[in-house]
């Protein structure tokens, strides 16, 4: 969110509703925030959770951390001397490569801590920035990653979303041609904190565009494999509608076209919005996109595309062309979501208890979903969502116990040879293999285990009983099913 202009359909400053709450919650006495740090391992249930955290060397020293190893007055205080006098220069990933970032920088202006970060990966420790921080003395270039071992009763997990690597689908040109463009950088285009001050202009020469093309469900609802994605990315019309709205205020007289299957303007005041955006002056044209070509002499580009409305093919030449890109789940949510064992759809995203019941929570017993790490959704679905997740993950904690239910698997100690066999099977991870009365043993963790009998239909030994599905109790269903002779 920290990356767009304005947000649909109020139109509102991103970083006016932002920047309010980052700071809150940097000052929260309650809220201890950790930036640029990974969950490494989880262990335990809930009320008992010991998750293991990585705080990555930051290569800068906070103010607290300064005052902890007896450096008065010290630590970084976001004065930015150091990345003034750094000279490795990268592509800014916030700017998605628009613009350049020093080998120590900061993420964004708005950022909380406000700490600057050293890149190791690019930084070739020539010590400038160590000799302009002067007596502040912050900046530790053998900074080594720290381990932290927390204890929490329950989680949330919000990782957000990437956008799919468009240029998977050649047809529409991007990265092949200068003035195809994806929509998160147009947002940077149009912002007056991005790389051009908010002046629209088009990459190839830098003119202001006169003519401009959006194509939306820019490798969603596609079936044709690759990057692209089945399901639906959700507030992509919206904010292609926004995108359309904001040409005309930068560049009146402009033309704009937006090529689409189907408008999707399902929200409070969304469909409102639509028509504001129709009455502007806006072309729609219905039809999904089947190529794009360069004029090498003026860069234009010409969009082929069918009408489905008019029931004809058609070629509109654009100056500029923006692919409203799919989204994808996070790049290592997959691996995150494993360590707390949590299941997945098939499409990727992190898996619910229930679709309509339980949104919020997952099978494993106090961790929760807040956001498009559960599948796509726009802002206000997200804030609801993570405000259920929020009251949901409390709830266990201010009861101070939690009742289950009596439905787990049990061993049977004279019979467990002790192979382990459903350990691996287990998909909660409730089953470890533990000592008892001198012989390796099956234990359950009861809080972790959900009944499932994965694990006591494969034993080869029957050791492992459903307490509340035995196999008399399976045995008189079937007698009673064939009471009445066989059928």
């Amino acid at each position: 969110m920290s990356q767009l202009d304005k947000t649909f359909p109020t139109l509102d400053c991103s970083q006016c509703i932002l920047t309010p709450k980052m700071v809150d919650v940097g000052r929260h006495p309650n809220i201890e925030m950790m930036t640029y740090t990974e969950v490494e391992k989880v262990e335990g249930y809930i009320g008992n959770f010991d998750i293991t955290l990585r705080k990555k060397a930051r290569g800068v020293l906070t103010p607290d951390e300064a005052t902890a190893k007896g450096i008065v007055g010290g630590g970084c205080n976001g004065c930015g001397d150091c990345a003034e006098v750094c000279p490795v220069i990268k592509p800014n990933p916030f700017e998605m490569g628009m613009a350049p970032r020093k080998a120590i920088y900061i993420y964004h202006a708005q950022v909380m801590p406000l700490i600057y970060t050293v890149d190791f990966d690019s930084c070739v420790k020539c010590n400038l920035c160590v000799d302009a921080c002067g007596d502040k003395k912050a900046i530790d270039l053998e900074m080594q990653d720290e381990f932290i071992t927390v204890k929490v009763g329950t989680a949330i997990l919000a990782t957000g979303f990437d956008l799919i690597p468009i240029e998977g689908k050649r047809e529409w040109g991007y990265k092949q041609f200068d003035n195809v463009i994806s929509s998160l950088e147009f947002e940077r285009l149009i912002c007056a904190s991005g790389p051009t001050g908010g002046h629209l202009i088009r990459p190839s020469d830098g003119k202001t565009p006169m003519a401009v093309g959006y194509v939306l469900c820019a490798g969603s609802r596609d079936n044709t494999g690759g990057v692209a994605k089945a399901y639906c990315s959700r507030f992509c019309c919206m904010y292609s509608l926004k995108h359309a709205h904001q040409m005309y205020e930068k560049i009146p007289g402009c033309k704009v076209y937006l090529f689409y299957m189907d408008i999707r303007s399902f929200g409070k005041a969304y469909e409102e919005f639509y028509y504001r955006i129709q009455n502007e002056g806006t072309k729609f044209i219905r039809g999904r996109v089947a190529n794009v070509l360069e004029d090498p002499v003026t860069k234009n580009l010409h969009v082929y595309t069918e009408d489905t409305l008019l029931g004809r093919p058609v070629d509109i030449e654009v100056e500029m062309l923006v692919l409203a890109a799919a989204i994808q789940p996070k790049e290592g949510a997959d691996v995150l979501r494993k360590k707390f064992g949590v299941s997945a759809s098939q499409d990727g995203w992190m898996l619910e208890a229930h679709p309509k019941l339980n949104p919020c929570g997952t099978t494993t017993a106090g961790v929760f979903l807040a956001g498009v790490c559960q599948g796509p959704k726009d802002i206000p679905d997200t804030v609801a969502q993570a405000e259920g997740a929020a009251s949901a993950a409390s709830i266990p904690i201010h009861m101070g116990e939690v009742e289950l239910e009596p439905y787990f698997a049990m061993c049977i100690e004279d019979l467990c040879a002790g192979c382990g066999m459903c350990v691996n099977l287990c998909p909660y991870a409730a089953l470890a293999l533990g000592e008892k009365n001198g012989r390796t043993v099956m234990v359950v963790t009861e809080a972790k285990c959900k009944g499932c009998g994965t694990c006591g239909g494969f034993c080869p030994g029957g050791a492992i009983k459903m307490q509340h599905f035995t196999t008399p109790q399976i045995a008189a269903q079937i007698d009673a099913f064939f009471a009445g002779g066989e059928q």
